[in-house]
């Protein structure tokens, strides 16, 4: 990317073998950040110090441990998180409110902060723009791969990059998960416009996904533009299709790919409600087919099991609810007409779906106009194994 931004990552010790561990991101001098958090109520200590500092300045670096979360540390965590910015801005010459502090690990554990602290000149010295692929790789925790998109925003006679990238794995269910996203555009943006577009995207990707239902203490999504005057964006631009959904689109690619290394998963399942009398019903009955333990190992087991799809939504907790014009399909095969099992249906015809690794379940409503998409996989033995030696 020419966009002047650099990356750098090392090990300092956080995690064993040498593993990269700690990241730093400067930004451009007329960048702009915008941020997205957990709503979590026991957020953790960086969450808490990055949304204060965010509000004061735009941030100059963007600093990121893995393999401690800081989450659930007190006051000390606060104050460690708090340390690390001091002394990195120290170092750098920059004000400590102008650095954003992350983590993502284990809960309940101290941040090692002079092991963090001794790493800080090795780590400023390797910044470059060519290290984005390390600092990828350094914030993945139980993920298996990196997550990276490098996309163009082909738009009014202009290529804008946006390019990102995130980890996540499990305790994905955001509002938004166990989740550290940073998407980059060259262009620049007025900061209301920007956190617009980030909440806009936000909610279209990965506030649209789920893995197991549980929702993280240290969840951030980033959205930088570098200020690049020769892309500017305007407010009016916020309203042109063209833009918006090639924008989107790149944070939705993002979100997928959590879902593809989703822990132990083997496949990919979207689930569309549309004609629903209000987005937050779809939404709804689309969450209630997504976190149902039984549909997911149905899926893991290529188990045509429709009656556990059926009860899901019947599960869901809204009013408007009308069994009797309820569609279900499995891709494109009818599975429930009207509250009935379809006469075109066979357990030959499910079974032959189920084996797919990618599969999407349509539920229309008929009651409304309203849609909602959501992204979620199945649940598999290896989901058990790794939550279950986590810490081992």
């Amino acid at each position: 990317m020419t966009s002047q931004i650099q990356y750098s990552a090392i090990n300092s010790g956080i995690k064993k073998n040498n593993k990269l561990d700690l990241s730093l991101i400067k930004l451009p001098l007329n960048s702009k950040c915008v941020g997205a958090w957990t709503l979590n109520k026991f957020c953790a200590a960086p969450v808490v110090v990055a949304k204060e500092h965010i509000k004061k300045q735009n941030p100059k670096f963007l600093l990121i441990n893995s393999g401690n979360a800081n989450a659930g540390t007190g006051i000390q965590g606060i104050k460690d998180a708090i340390d690390s910015c001091e002394k990195l801005a120290k170092i750098t010459g920059c004000k400590t409110t102008e650095i954003l502090p992350f983590s993502t690990g284990v809960i309940g554990q101290k941040l090692p902060i002079q092991k963090m602290t001794k790493a800080l000149p090795d780590l400023i010295q390797k910044l470059d723009q060519s290290n984005l692929k390390d600092v990828a790789e350094a914030i993945l925790t139980t993920d298996t791969t990196t997550k990276i998109i490098q996309n163009t925003i082909e738009y009014n006679n202009k290529k804008i990059k946006i390019w990102g990238f995130c980890k996540g794995s499990g305790m994905i269910e955001p509002n938004m998960a166990t989740m550290l996203a940073y998407v980059f555009i060259d262009a620049d943006i007025q900061h209301n416009d920007l956190q617009i577009l980030l909440k806009n995207a936000v909610n279209l990707s990965f506030n649209k996904i789920t893995v197991d239902g549980d929702t993280s203490t240290n969840d951030a999504c980033i959205l930088v533009c570098t200020g690049n005057k020769e892309n500017t964006i305007n407010t009016d631009d916020l309203e042109n299709k063209e833009f918006l959904s090639q924008f989107n689109n790149s944070f939705i690619e993002l979100a997928k790919k959590i879902i593809y290394d989703g822990e132990g998963a083997t496949k990919f399942i979207t689930i569309n409600v549309k004609n629903a009398k209000t987005t937050q019903d779809a939404d709804i009955v689309a969450r209630s087919v997504a976190k149902s333990s039984l549909v997911k190992t149905a899926f893991f087991a290529s188990d045509a099991n429709w009656g556990r799809i059926l009860s899901a939504v019947g599960n869901a907790k809204i009013d408007n609810l009308e069994i009797d014009k309820t569609n279900i399909f499995l891709d494109n095969q009818e599975l429930i007409i009207n509250g009935e099992l379809s006469p075109n249906y066979t357990e030959k015809k499910g079974e032959k779906i189920m084996q797919q690794k990618a599969i999407t379940i349509n539920i229309d409503l008929q009651n409304g106009t309203k849609t909602c998409t959501i992204f979620s996989c199945d649940l598999s033995y290896d989901y058990i194994k790794i939550n279950a030696e986590y810490r081992t």
